[in-house]
């Protein structure tokens, strides 16, 4: 339970900080941490995003001016879209095979950011 008290401290606090949390944070701490298998660590990751837990940190950037409501729309509807079909193409993979595409995913964006 503390665990799982703190990936959701964690995870909320870096959504709102630098709009990470779900796939960047959360995933590797309960892969790590709660020693999910990375099959189960997506899912719960997606689980708790379906929740509108995520509007008290768009309302803030909302304030602040810092939200484009129709590109946040067009993005929603798409991204429901692709979330659909990732997620059954996922459940072709092992959750090893999982994990390896998805550590060199966050390598790679990584690098990307440091260099721009």
């Amino acid at each position: 339970m503390i665990i799982y008290i703190i990936i959701g401290l964690i995870g909320g606090f870096m959504s709102g900080f630098m709009g990470i949390g779900g796939g960047l944070v959360m995933v590797p701490l309960m892969v790590f941490l709660a020693k999910f298998t990375q099959h189960l660590a997506q899912g719960t990751s997606l689980a708790v995003l379906s929740l509108p837990v995520v509007i008290f940190g768009a309302y803030q950037y909302y304030t602040h001016g810092n939200v484009d409501i129709k590109a946040a729309l067009i993005i929603a509807v798409m991204f429901c879209v692709g979330i659909f079909l990732g997620s059954k193409f996922a459940h072709t993979f092992s959750s090893d095979s999982l994990k390896i595409i998805f550590g060199f995913l966050m390598v790679i964006i990584g690098m990307k950011m440091i260099v721009n």
